[in-house]
């Protein structure tokens, strides 16, 4: 794995536990190459690949899974006239400066109320989610979108379900029942909750957005400990 960030999934998690999943990956047989980049890319007679890095180092693989980045089409609805920033801007409808034009999923812009912030999120539950409730809007529903996504992923035997915004940068409360194997991370805006992340914890998804949605403030930073993974 070569990644220019210092962790894997850097832009997610604390540091310490991108430091474990370092680790982890290695212990697993991965060869893994932070704070670097694939620089060339050369396909070789019997049909394996080199890899040359910024750093100079090389590879030879089987083959390549690029994970390069999304960025959102926004060309047609610009074109059309329709707000953008960071996707296509959404109502609480799903509809952009056009009522009789909607958008959802990765493209869509959207105001999350439990989180007071908007958001876009790149995966497959939000684009089912939203996708079918643009479709009952159009039918003349007139469904607010109040829905918070959750994402998730496997990594060997961890893996993680999360809801809401998880940034680093934020003040970040880490519960562990056994440190970076079992446990939550919440994420806090100043006083306001505004991101879970169950790492080994499963079937809470429900309590993370309930915690999410009830709008308590939590000054005490400390009095967030046990609050899921206790219930």
């Amino acid at each position: 794995m070569i990644f220019p960030e210092k962790t894997i999934l850097e832009r997610l998690f604390p540091a310490e536990l991108g430091q474990y999943v370092n680790r982890y990956y290695r212990e697993k047989g991965v060869e893994v190459d932070a704070e670097d980049l694939p620089q060339s890319f050369e396909a070789t007679e019997d049909d394996r690949y080199v890899i040359t890095s910024q750093n100079g180092k090389r590879w030879e693989v089987d083959g390549v899974i690029a994970g390069i980045g999304v960025r959102p089409n926004v060309a047609l609805a610009q074109q059309a006239g329709l707000s953008t920033e960071n996707g296509i801007l959404v109502n609480e409808y799903l509809q952009t400066d056009d009522p009789e034009i909607y958008a959802a999923g990765d493209v869509a812009n959207f105001y999350a109320p439990a989180l007071g912030r908007r958001l876009r999120v790149e995966h497959e539950e939000n684009a089912t989610f939203q996708g079918r409730l643009a479709g009952e809007n159009m039918a003349g529903a007139q469904k607010p979108h109040l829905h918070l996504p959750f994402f998730y992923s496997d990594m060997f035997e961890l893996g993680y379900e999360a809801v809401g915004v998880l940034d680093p940068r934020l003040h970040v409360v880490e519960d562990w029942v056994k440190p970076y194997e079992e446990g939550v991370v919440y994420y806090l805006d100043e006083d306001r909750l505004v991101g879970v992340l169950n790492w080994n914890v499963w079937d809470k998804v429900g309590d993370a957005r309930k915690l999410l949605e009830s709008g308590e403030r939590f000054a005490d930073a400390a009095s967030l400990i046990g609050r899921i993974r206790n219930r």
